[in-house]
């Protein structure tokens, strides 16, 4: 079973700017958002 996050991202610059911090991480799309709730989910100074 696979579950499918869509979203939608209506600025180009915005998009290009995520985009290449993907990149730049080696990340895939799905790497991008596991990263970033775990960040949310980290308390500041850990």
């Amino acid at each position: 079973m696979s579950n499918h996050v869509n979203i939608e991202v209506p600025d180009d610059e915005q998009y290009e700017h995520i985009k290449r911090v993907k990149n730049e991480h080696g990340l895939t799309w799905r790497g991008m958002l596991i990263h970033a709730a775990d960040d949310l989910e980290t308390p500041a100074g850990e």
